[in-house]
């Protein structure tokens, strides 16, 4: 009854975590990107718990190659690359976000080599070409036409990196979530990613002792926490695999693009900051190569 409404669902996800990346996430900086990232995720997992009580027999009988695509699923997805996106953005008052965002969006490109690499898919010239022009619009998004001078403490380029590392981590995340999915709902698997990914990031949080900031949250930052658990966080996720069952990948990518046009809207309006004629230039090539790859080989992507 809702197909014809899938394409509304990937959009609305996807204009949700334009908002996360420019108004909400970087409004947490202050804090340690652990004790952030396990905040978030604990939360929710708390949350959906108890709807996933009657569901025990359901994850009880897993393999132990199902588990451990999830645990994968959780390190690379939930725990390293939401790590490296949200340190990224917290370079607010450094970088224009909505370059971290179109930046992200190299994710299909590194999905595509991993499925290469781990599901023997067989790569064409075309996305050679394709993922190579797509890198070369995002060095130009984010250098313009000039030879960078990296150092440590270059924020445009520390931003980039972490954006890069998270397309990287996003993008090994899908390729085992193929697997992860094979026995589950989607609902069950949203939800122990989540579990996991708490987990996960509770072993993060008592190694480096972040734990030991939990006193400096503020009274807004545990508002803006309970926001993204109910919005950015697992509704959202809900609403784009809900939307992604009804729409092939091809489709799903091009109204993906309301993440990073919400993103650089959002820059414009919140931080009064906006792309110039270079970096526009870079954003139109990485956003058609990006586009020409989903498109002509949409079962990698999916």
């Amino acid at each position: 009854m809702f197909k014809k409404f899938a394409p509304f669902f990937v959009i609305t996800a996807a204009v949700l975590w334009g908002i996360d990346g420019i108004v909400l996430r970087p409004t947490l900086f202050t804090l340690p990107v652990t004790l952030v990232v396990f905040i978030e995720s604990a939360i929710v997992a708390l949350i959906l718990s108890p709807f996933f009580i009657k569901k025990l027999n359901e994850i009880k009988i897993l393999s132990k190659k199902d588990l451990l695509a999830f645990i994968g699923v959780a390190l690379f997805g939930g725990a390293i690359g939401t790590m490296a996106i949200t340190k990224a953005l917290f370079y607010v008052n450094f970088v224009n976000l909505s370059i971290v965002i179109l930046i992200q969006k190299l994710q299909p490109v590194f999905a595509i080599l991993f499925a290469s690499i781990l599901l023997k898919e067989k790569l064409t010239t075309r996305f050679l070409l394709w993922a190579v022009t797509a890198i070369l619009g995002a060095f130009i998004l984010t250098f313009g036409f000039n030879l960078p001078i990296i150092n440590s403490e270059d924020k445009t380029a520390l931003a980039a990196f972490f954006a890069i590392l998270a397309s990287v981590s996003f993008a090994l995340s899908t390729v085992l979530s193929k697997r992860a999915l094979r026995n589950v709902t989607f609902e069950t698997g949203t939800y122990l990613r989540f579990l996991t990914t708490s987990i996960i990031m509770l072993v993060f949080v008592l190694v480096n002792s972040s734990y030991s900031e939990f006193s400096s949250i503020s009274h807004t930052q545990i508002i803006i926490f309970l926001i993204i658990a109910f919005t950015t966080g697992g509704p959202a996720i809900f609403l784009y695999y809900y939307g992604l069952k009804e729409v092939s990948a091809s489709h799903s990518t091009i109204y993906e693009l309301a993440f990073p046009l919400s993103a650089v809207i959002l820059e414009y309006f919140i931080h009064d900051n906006i792309l110039n004629l270079e970096q526009w230039f870079g954003a139109i090539i990485l956003m058609v190569s990006i586009l020409k790859v989903t498109t002509f080989d949409e079962k990698s992507s999916s």
